[in-house]
């Protein structure tokens, strides 16, 4: 099939050099003049394991192409799928303008019979609205479909590749039956509904594994009054079919650009059909409350006196095999700090030059190796998993470290790990670990 996907994006990238694998001749257009010319020239202007090699297998094919001209795209293609950003606006609602913009491009590009699908995350009822857009701009006949994307940020060639399923959204059976043949390599499992249940598939979703987070969290704070092992707690849920292993593991929050964005846009669509989503409410405060357990650990650490101290941060990215530092809790943890006094040293094997476009460049040493960045600290805290920190040898790290402290908050490292060290070890609802301010447990009256 011939497809043109708009807005080259982290969806729309991945979206565009998969579709290209599976046979299709692709076409990836942006208003961007600087990434259409550095994806020509072989580059990517993202990090995701894979998406190189993969685009660059298929431009040399000749199923893959990038260019400006919206015009000739559509023009050229049976489908168009919109894949533009919808960022969040102040008051967590879905900002629609590139979305609005894009549509009306579309409309007045068309020649003849479309099938338009919107992949990017967007309000429920929007499909419908663009629909009627695109109406005002000609009379050539199209067909609107909902296909939400559910890949996840450092694995998504994997996860666009070998789908749990695809969600179809469409009131025309005929355009229907086109986007499964498409996706019909990729898995059975493939979900056709209404347009308006696509829509709300993909922010319920995501909803509900930022749930299973912040309930994981908060577990792993009672974990650790009570002297439970969260990691432990959470393997032993997991083996229930009803709640599985997957989104249990206890840290410092989710943070990247789908969870925070899409469960405050969902609160936000409830509230304008006048109804409270409390348990959704809560779900985003525990998460902005998790991040700050860092802080709190080494106010306790250090007696509330941190100003003069100096503090190592490993992880910028908000998760690992990404340069994703949207929402990322490093953001807010290194501005407390560095607003308290503290001398910060941060590194991140892949995301710094994000982190300091987003963070600024000022009150932060930068540094290029995560031994370098603990040389001379006074506490260590580890805030992205990536595998090069939990690779590195604890007795030489305590050796270059000015007092051997050590926060980690995506639990990273065991107990086998930290034997022969002289660690003071704090990490995330695992007390019995905990060295240095013991915890209070209380006992039980029989």
């Amino acid at each position: 099939m011939n497809i043109t996907v708009i807005g080259t994006g982290y969806v729309g990238l991945v979206s565009g050099v998969c579709y290209a694998e599976l046979g299709n001749k692709v076409i990836c257009v942006d208003k961007d003049l600087g990434k259409i010319e550095m994806l020509q020239a072989g580059e990517i202007p993202i990090y995701e394991p894979g998406l190189k090699e993969l685009a660059d297998k298929n431009r040399s094919a000749g199923k893959l192409a990038f260019t400006t001209d919206l015009t000739e795209a559509v023009r050229q293609s049976d489908i168009i799928i919109l894949a533009v950003g919808t960022p969040p606006m102040p008051s967590g609602e879905a900002n629609m303008v590139f979305i609005n913009q894009a549509a009306l491009d579309i409309a007045e590009a068309m020649n003849g019979y479309k099938i338009i699908a919107i992949k990017s995350t967007v309000p429920v009822g929007t499909n419908e609205r663009i629909r009627e857009l695109i109406r005002t701009r000609t009379s050539e006949p199209f067909d609107s479909i909902s296909l939400p994307e559910f890949l996840r940020e450092g694995s998504a060639i994997k996860d666009t590749m070998n789908p749990d399923r695809i969600v179809i959204g469409a009131d025309s059976e005929g355009a229907a039956e086109t986007m499964v043949r498409l996706h019909r390599p990729l898995t059975e499992q493939i979900v056709v509904t209404d347009i308006r249940s696509s829509e709300m598939i993909k922010y319920a979703s995501n909803a509900f594994l930022a749930t299973k987070i912040s309930f994981i969290n908060e577990i792993a704070n009672i974990c650790e009054k009570v002297g439970a092992d969260v990691t432990k707690v959470a393997d032993g849920m997991g083996y229930d079919k009803r709640i599985g292993q997957s989104f249990l593991r206890a840290g410092i929050g989710y943070g990247g650009s789908c969870f925070p964005k899409d469960t405050r846009a969902l609160i936000q669509i409830a509230g304008n059909v006048d109804y409270e989503f409390k348990l959704l409410r809560s779900v985003v405060e525990v998460n902005q409350d998790q991040r700050f357990n860092v802080i709190r650990k080494l106010e306790t650490i250090f007696n509330g006196q941190l100003r003069g101290k100096t503090v190592a941060i490993w992880g910028l990215a908000f998760k690992p095999n990404t340069d994703d530092v949207r929402d990322s809790p490093a953001l807010e943890i290194i501005q407390y700090l560095v607003e308290n006094g503290v001398k910060v040293k941060a590194y991140d094997p892949i995301a710094m030059d994000n982190f300091k476009a987003l963070y600024g460049k000022e009150g932060v040493a930068w540094c290029s190796q995560a031994l370098e960045t603990a040389q001379d600290a006074d506490a260590l805290c580890l805030l992205t998993e990536w595998d090069v920190f939990a690779e590195v040898d604890l007795n030489l790290l305590q050796s270059v470290m000015k007092q051997a402290i050590l926060i980690d908050g995506r639990n990273v490292f065991k107990e086998e790990d930290l034997l022969g060290t002289a660690f003071v070890y704090y990490s995330v609802g695992r007390p019995s670990l905990n060295q240095g301010v013991k915890q209070q447990i209380p006992v039980m009256q029989l």
